[in-house]
Order: structure tokens, then C-alpha cells, then sequence
């Protein structure tokens, strides 16, 4: 497996809301909107986009969301207490993430900038180079480099920062308090808090994409299918039964799977609605938004 340079994904699943990517460039998001973070009906000529906060805990909930336009700019909405969806003056982004309180983006150099908190060091990734891809945690930052070794900043309390012994790594996703790494040939690895099993990937096989929530970690196999494992209290890993899936996400206790019939399923936690993608419809597909890289 090749690794996807400049990954852009089309769905992402924040705490309480799910957005997505029409193939005709526009956005759309349901779920909790108390900090407007589902204010996406106007935007245009969108490649990307990245939903904040995936922390669990009762008093979070606040998000934002963010866009990558055609253009290398990137767009803003929702909760901006600490800065995070200042970022009108970014050029040249060719990937986006976003974490709790933070928006990290890559340059088409290989370098990154990020705005937001920057409490416990997340924030400081103005030295990485030759980065292609990045993934945000809630209080960690994860750069995929062109190598396939994997550089990380910010909270380590558990551990999650642990990979610079990681190597042959094609794509990456940070999770609450925990980091995947998904490896050329197909197996998966991870590192951080594992308190509810979300880092025993060890046994898995043919899988293609990760993507990781509060306490979970998805994996997407070859054949269409979906791997789970981790807290399930609200059925977050009931993706059992879904077939033909091209693409996954995970936010704070849900999951998202896209269709290569550009239709949307979800499982988990629907206490604001951030599982109504039933009547989604031509969702984008990740094939379409950015080329294969050796």
C-alpha cells in the first residue's frame, strides 16, 4: 500500500456533530450547533474538510469546524475561544486536521502550521518538515513524514507520543488520548491510553484506513468492510455489518462510513442528531480529491 500524501478526507465526525463534502465542492453538517460549527451552507470549491473535539469528558462539548478549499486557503466555523478558526490567512494548505481547541494545517512544502491551545506544547510544529499528512488529537498533534517514520507534539501522560520508533507508516489518526499508524502492509499499530482496548489493533489485517475517536479506533479493510474496537457504550462499534464502505470516521462516540455510492451510515451516540446521514447523497469520495503518492 502506497501512502496517501496530502490525505483529504470528505467526512469527519467532531463530539456532537458530523460534517461532509458534496462532489460539487459544498459542505454540509448535522448535529449540535450551539457554537456554529455546523454554519457550512455557504461554503464553496471545498477539497476537505476536519471537525474538532473528540473529548468525551461532561463539560466539553464546544466545537469547530474546518474547510480546505480548491484555492489552499481554508475556512472557519464554531467555537474560537482560543484562536482556533483564526486561520482566514493560511496559504498553500493542501491537508487540514483540527483537535480539541486547535486547527492544524500542511503546506504543499511538507511544512505545518497550526493555530489554537497551546497549553501542553500541541501547537509547536513550526520545525517539522517533509510532512506528509497530519492528524489531531485532543491534546497531541501527529505528523505522518514522507519517510514513514511519524513525528508527535503535545500531551504524553499515557504515552501517545510514543512513535518515533514507528516506521513504514502510510497514514496516521489521533484519537482523545491515543495515536494509530497504519502500516504499508495493511497491519495497524498504536500507541497512548488503552484503558477501553481502543490501541488493540495488533490483530488486524487488510486494512486501508484507520480513523480514531474518544475512545475508539476504526479500521477500514480492502474488501469494504469495517473493523472496530474500544468503548461501545453507545454502539460506536456496531460497523459489523456495513459493506462497501471507501472511507471512515470517528468522532467523540460515533462513527461515520462513506459509501462508494456517496451515501453516508452512522453508529453511535445520536444525542443531537449527529447521526441523521441517512438522506445524505452524493457525499465525495476520497479518490476524487487527492492523488496516490509512492
Amino acid at each position: 500500500m502506497k501512502m496517501r500524501r496530502w490525505p483529504k478526507n470528505t467526512i469527519a465526525a467532531g463530539r456532537r456533530h458530523t460534517v461532509a463534502l458534496t462532489s460539487d465542492g459544498t459542505a454540509m453538517a448535522v448535529g449540535d450547533n450551539h457554537c456554529g460549527q455546523c454554519e457550512v451552507s455557504g461554503w464553496r470549491d471545498m477539497v476537505a474538510i476536519a471537525a474538532g473535539n473528540v473529548h468525551m469528558a461532561t463539560n466539553t462539548g464546544n466545537a469547530h469546524t474546518i474547510g480546505l478549499r480548491s484555492d489552499g486557503t481554508v475556512a472557519a466555523a464554531g467555537w474560537n475561544k482560543h484562536n482556533q478558526c483564526d486561520v482566514n490567512d493560511w496559504r498553500d494548505i493542501v491537508a487540514v486536521a483540527a483537535g480539541w481547541r486547535r486547527t492544524v494545517g500542511l503546506r504543499s512544502n511538507g511544512t505545518v502550521v497550526a493555530a489554537g491551545r497551546n497549553h501542553e506544547g500541541q501547537c509547536n510544529v513550526s520545525g517539522w518538515r517533509d510532512i506528509a499528512a497530519v492528524a489531531a488529537g485532543d491534546w497531541h498533534t501527529v505528523g505522518l513524514k514522507m519517510d514513514g517514520t511519524v513525528a508527535a507534539v503535545g500531551n504524553n501522560r499515557y504515552g501517545q507520543c510514543h512513535v518515533n520508533d514507528w516506521l513504514d507508516i502510510v497514514a496516521v489518526a489521533a484519537g482523545y488520548l491515543h495515536t494509530v499508524g497504519l502500516r504499508s502492509d495493511g497491519t495497524v499499530t498504536a500507541a497512548g491510553w488503552n484503558k477501553h482496548d481502543q490501541c488493540e489493533v495488533s490483530g488486524w489485517r487488510g486494512i486501508t484506513a484507520i480513523a480514531a475517536g474518544s475512545y475508539h479506533t476504526i479500521g477500514l479493510k480492502s474488501d469494504g468492510t469495517v473493523a472496530a474496537t474500544g468503548r461501545n457504550e453507545h454502539g460506536q462499534c456496531e460497523v459489523s455489518g456495513w459493506r462497501d464502505i471507501v472511507a471512515v470516521a470517528a468522532g467523540g462516540a460515533h462513527t461515520l462510513g462513506l459509501k462508494s455510492d456517496g451515501t453516508v451510515v452512522a453508529a453511535g451516540d445520536h444525542e443531537c442528531g449527529q447521526c441523521d446521514v441517512s438522506d445524505w447523497r452524493g457525499i465525495q469520495l476520497p479518490g476524487n480529491t487527492f492523488p496516490y503518492d509512492g
